[in-house]
């Protein structure tokens, strides 16, 4: 089970990483990116069973060579539950901050106009889940380091 959970935590690293690199040159691009997303979710997704696994090593009497490797393992789960709350806010900012009451004035602007709102929201939002994965990979090597695996 521990060779599992440092498979894991590889595989969190590695996803973890490629989306933040993914969803800033989205960003920094000012485009869309297909594959972002769903790398994204596959690296909360291992975030996910990182901790379950974790716990599960803890239950059996499996624990770590000190107490921050738990707390920067679990730390990630945080940071993306944040990203995401910040996330769900960022079309109401990009809305406020241009003057909108509501996404249905937005509908009424001409399409290129529409498109240049939306695009401000999604490049927020990208934004904003690319800082969390690099957080996210800091935090995991972080937890590496204290379990003594780097």
């Amino acid at each position: 089970m521990p060779t599992v959970h440092l498979i894991i935590g590889v595989l969190l690293l590695v996803l973890n990483l490629a989306a933040g690199i993914v969803g800033a040159w989205a960003w920094f691009r000012v485009e869309p990116s297909l594959i972002f997303w769903p790398l994204l979710r596959a690296a909360q997704a291992t975030i996910v069973v990182q901790v379950l696994l974790g716990a599960m090593l803890l239950l059996l009497g499996h624990s770590p060579k000190g107490d921050l490797h738990i707390l920067y393992g679990v730390l990630p789960l945080a940071v993306s539950f944040i990203a995401e709350q910040l996330r769900i806010g960022s079309a109401e900012t990009i809305l406020e901050g241009r003057g909108f009451t509501s996404s249905q004035e937005v509908g009424e602007l001409p399409p290129a106009e529409q498109r240049v709102v939306v695009m401000s929201i999604v490049r927020r939002e990208v934004g904003v889940m690319a800082i969390s994965c690099f957080v996210i990979v800091a935090l995991a090597l972080r937890a590496a380091s204290e379990a003594g695996a780097i």
